[in-house]
């Protein structure tokens, strides 16, 4: 659950701030991308835990009501279900504080619970907000399957190689690259090093989100760097979410890369000319230039 403050400016150490606007909406990386796809018109099926608490029921109902498949949502009788606290400036800038709960619960062995949706898929995208062996565990049910999968490494930390190898499309945002490859992101040639340098890691494909500047893809072609549409933010949280979501959508319909690419940035850039993570994602009858 997002819990959203706006506020003047991003405050310093210490620092108490009167805000001037508060907003509780469903969040969470992974729901966000299933929410974003389903609003496309994708068959969407989550894989999460949650807690058995009021903010529990809240998020399960969103995703009835989204339409998106809900049997393999599990629920956790001992922790809370994950919260984040999202502080966002006049500027559209946002910090937030993620506490995972019921979230660090979900197993592997609930992936594979989940196996025969996994492997009837056209895609497979995954997180970080749950562990590692889980998530691994999935991309392993998928690449038996020869499902495509894309792996969004965020929260970043540090990667095993196997996690790397198991994902045809790892799509970090700066920040995240940074974290995981240890090199500077600063300029566009900066990103396009630490791009190469991911796939070289492990996976097949990079996409690095570079936020208005819209997105670097490296592939066994070389790089390329597909610009964003420049639209005024009015709140920045979700975009990169929007965007994974849409990515994983247009591939699902058979869209190349770059043109799968290049809508997302489209989707996303609309998502933050409002406040809010899902409530921010556009509806399909709003998108119909790029659903042909």
């Amino acid at each position: 659950m997002d819990l959203i403050a706006k506020i003047p400016h991003l405050p310093s150490m210490g620092e108490t701030l009167e805000g001037h606007y508060f907003h509780m909406s469903c969040g969470g990386k992974g729901a966000n991308q299933a929410v974003m796809a389903a609003k496309l018109g994708a068959r969407v099926t989550m894989v999460t835990k949650l807690g058995r608490d009021y903010i529990g029921e809240i998020i399960f109902k969103n995703f009835q009501e989204i339409g998106v498949d809900t049997r393999y949502i599990f629920f956790d009788e001992e922790n809370s279900s994950g919260v984040a606290p999202i502080l966002v400036d006049d500027k559209g800038r946002n910090l937030l504080v993620y506490v995972p709960g019921a979230n660090n619960c979900l197993s592997p062995e609930d992936a594979r619970k989940a196996k025969e949706a996994i492997q009837e898929a056209d895609v497979l995208v995954c997180q970080l907000e749950v562990p590692v062996e889980t998530t691994m565990e999935a991309l392993r049910i998928a690449r038996e399957g020869a499902i495509l999968t894309i792996l969004n490494p965020a929260p970043a930390r540090s990667l095993p190689g196997e996690l790397l190898n198991l994902s045809d499309i790892i799509a970090p945002n700066e920040t995240e690259t940074e974290i995981i490859t240890g090199m500077p992101v600063e300029t566009l040639e900066e990103i396009e090093a630490a791009a190469v340098r991911l796939r070289e890691m492990g996976a097949q494909l990079t996409v690095v989100t570079i936020g208005e500047r819209g997105a670097m893809l490296v592939n066994e072609k070389g790089s390329t760097h597909v610009r964003a549409e420049q639209t005024k933010a009015v709140d920045t949280t979700g975009a990169g979410d929007a965007f994974i979501g849409s990515l994983a959508y247009f591939l699902s319909r058979g869209k190349i890369i770059n043109e799968a690419i290049k809508r997302a940035n489209s989707i996303a850039a609309i998502s933050v000319t409002k406040v809010g993570t899902q409530v921010s994602f556009p509806q399909r009858h709003e998108l119909e230039h790029l659903l042909d």
